[in-house]
């Protein structure tokens, strides 16, 4: 019985950490370091003569219902039109995206008709590229119109690689159960990623948008899953810092439904446990400390261990019971039983078209660790192809 008391206790200290307990530790040594080094002092927004040339870079697949609201969003940017160019990549588009892109004279199109995924894409484009930075994000998404300013501020510390704005999922009608939950979700991530980049650096950059210094992006494997998260931590795995930013945002609307959301909840899960693999030297903590401590509480936990240790210590907790272990374990089975009726009440509700918001972050939370599951089968039959299929939105 002392065996199962002892994995129990560790089991749910590894899901208390990965969920609640790393934000707390971390927002205690931010500060602690405000105390005694006060807050980071922020450079100025640079001048438009000072400002360096940036691309803005749009990896598309077969994206022609946008291409006019994406363009106008574009066109409608704060920076110098002499210092700024628009690159389109459209490897293996074959609807009308590459001929609605021709009414754009500012628009360089890169495309080959061989569709092989978007890492594949991002390296076709980079090659093509003639600024001195690059900033990348998705048809789909729409960007603040000062986000390539402020991403061009923070490029002026030496010690950034890399600049991840701040995603923003919206709901287009409301009661869009999907939508409100990776919204919610996304709040907290954004939060973590802030405090992660005032300790030392964000942990990754999301896809929707972020820019990289093009002189220190390494070679990203075809097959990954997760381009974007890779080429940003390959920076800081070189000794770079990823800044993170609310003032450049991208804001696009949730996936259409839960079971569309599912498909990225899965890709994401699968191309996270690519990226633990490849980029197990980060794991080291006698190599970057600071960058290992965030690394593995900020992103493996999440993608490995912790789903794991809710189902384990589910089981153990069932045990203990049945063992007549005491009360305290008796009362954590029922807490634990009555979350999962909870997340199973807020997946009926949504099932029907009612919204109860307790009940669905129940359901959203375990539909997540779920996926991780989901992840690791997609993995396995996915895993050789960085070419994935896109989850609608809403």
């Amino acid at each position: 019985m002392l065996t199962l008391k002892i994995l129990f206790w560790a089991m749910l200290l590894i899901v208390f950490y990965t969920y609640i307990g790393y934000g707390i530790l971390l927002y205690m040594i931010i500060q602690l370091k405000r105390l005694f080094a006060g807050k980071p002092c922020e450079a100025v927004l640079p001048a438009d003569s000072e400002l360096p040339t940036m691309t803005l870079m749009i990896c598309a697949y077969n994206e022609e219902d946008v291409v006019a609201e994406k363009m106008e969003n574009t066109l409608a940017l704060d920076y110098p039109r002499d210092k700024f160019r628009i690159m389109w990549v459209t490897d293996g588009s074959n609807d009308r995206t590459n001929e609605l892109l021709r009414a754009y004279p500012e628009v360089d199109i890169v495309f080959s008709p061989e569709r092989r995924g978007k890492t594949a894409a991002l390296k076709h484009g980079l090659r093509e590229l003639q600024t001195r930075y690059v900033a990348f994000t998705d048809a789909n998404t729409m960007i603040n119109r000062g986000a390539l300013k402020e991403i061009a501020r923070l490029f002026k510390d030496p010690t950034i690689g890399c600049v991840s704005g701040e995603k923003r999922v919206v709901a287009k009608r409301e009661g869009e159960m999907a939508a409100e939950g990776e919204g919610l979700y996304w709040k907290y991530e954004s939060t973590l990623k802030r405090w992660d980049s005032e300790l030392y650096s964000a942990m990754g950059a999301a896809g929707e948008l972020y820019a990289i210094d093009p002189k220190l992006v390494r070679e990203v494997p075809d097959e990954a899953l997760l381009d974007d998260f890779m080429m940003s931590m390959y920076i800081v795995d070189d000794g770079h810092r990823i800044a993170y930013t609310t003032e450049a945002y991208a804001q696009e609307y949730g996936s259409a439904n839960i079971f569309e959301e599912s498909k990225r909840k899965r890709r994401i899960a699968a191309g996270g446990l690519q990226s633990i693999w490849w980029l197990r030297r980060m794991l080291n903590p006698l190599r970057q400390p600071l960058v290992a401590f965030q690394y593995i509480s900020h992103r493996v936990l999440r993608w490995s261990l912790t789903p794991v240790a809710m189902v384990i210590m589910l089981a153990v907790n069932i045990a203990l019971v049945t063992m007549k272990a005491g009360t305290f374990y008796t009362v954590m089975l029922i807490l634990q039983l009555l979350f999962y009726l909870m997340a199973y009440a807020g997946w009926l509700m949504a099932k029907h078209g009612r919204k109860n918001k307790l009940l669905y972050t129940a359901y959203y939370f375990v539909f997540m660790n779920i996926n991780v599951f989901r992840g690791m089968v997609y993995l396995r039959n996915h895993g050789k192809s960085g070419a994935w299929e896109k989850a609608k939105r809403s």
